[in-house]
């Protein structure tokens, strides 16, 4: 078994400003999105332009943080609101909900193709390889915080975790490095290869989504249920799997109508 390493959260101290490695992993997830994105958009027949990719970023950035906190506290930490009112705010404390942030930028999305006049299933297509490689260091982040750790296990690559009451340490799944590696690496590596040329406009968004919620029901397995939440049904069901069961049925849906109408994307411009 391994022992887990404690990283200290706070990656860097310049007097009173303190820089945490969770809002290190944010911006590496917001700048490795921002340059994949500026390679895909300068490829020829691309119909999105640099300073396109620039705007969304900023808007999508508003909506993942502002989504992705807000998601947090309601879903999960409304024990924590109550003892504290201040908890939304302390975002370096880590806590951040995909859900929620899928939301937020959905609201983004709709709102930045609203203004460019774009289809908002081509914005959506567009950028459905990039929250891959945030989620990839989202939960690394995680991992550096020491949170959201799997159930106990005996199995050879199971982590020491210290024991919050303080017993001895307990050998735990790595399940932030599970979602690392499926959520981010996978998904990523997917959606990236299959919006390498044009498809049926919405049928990336529909493998985003079938991808996530397979990738988020299959590591709620083996995850702790979150503090104060437990398991929702049948000694099993997270919140987590609840939640992403409607994503996989709307993906499910989604791909079906993407390839029956296969209305071309307007991602690319057509061939003259």
């Amino acid at each position: 078994m391994l022992r887990y390493p404690n990283i200290d959260p706070i990656a860097l101290r310049l007097g009173p400003l303190h820089i945490h490695w969770y809002g290190v992993m944010y911006l590496l997830g917001f700048g490795s999105a921002w340059w994949l994105a500026r390679r895909r958009a300068a490829r020829p027949r691309s119909s999105w332009r640099g300073v396109d990719v620039d705007d969304f970023l900023f808007y999508a950035m508003l909506g993942v943080i502002l989504g992705g906190r807000a998601g947090y506290v309601l879903f999960y930490g409304l024990p924590l609101w109550r003892a504290d009112w201040l908890y939304p705010l302390k975002i370096w404390e880590g806590g951040m909900s995909f859900h929620g942030g899928l939301l937020g930028v959905l609201a983004a999305t709709a709102l930045f193709a609203r203004q460019r006049a774009r289809s908002i299933g081509d914005v959506f297509d567009f950028t459905a390889p990039l929250p891959g490689i945030g989620l990839f260091f989202g939960r690394i982040g995680n991992f550096i915080n020491g949170e959201l750790w799997g159930r106990p296990t005996d199995v050879p690559w199971a982590m020491l975790v210290p024991d919050p009451n303080g017993g001895p340490p307990v050998p735990r799944h790595p399940s932030q490095l599970y979602e690392a590696a499926l959520e981010g690496l996978v998904l990523f590596g997917v959606l990236w290869w299959f919006t390498s040329r044009p498809r049926p406009r919405y049928a990336p968004s529909a493998l985003f989504l079938i991808c996530y919620s397979l990738a988020r029901i299959t590591v709620e397995f083996v995850r702790e249920p979150d503090v104060g939440i437990g398991y929702l049904a049948f000694g099993w069901l997270t919140m987590g799997q609840l939640l992403s069961l409607p994503m996989l049925l709307a993906g499910i849906a989604l791909l079906i109508i993407a390839y029956r109408l296969r209305v071309p994307s307007g991602n690319f411009v057509p061939e003259q």
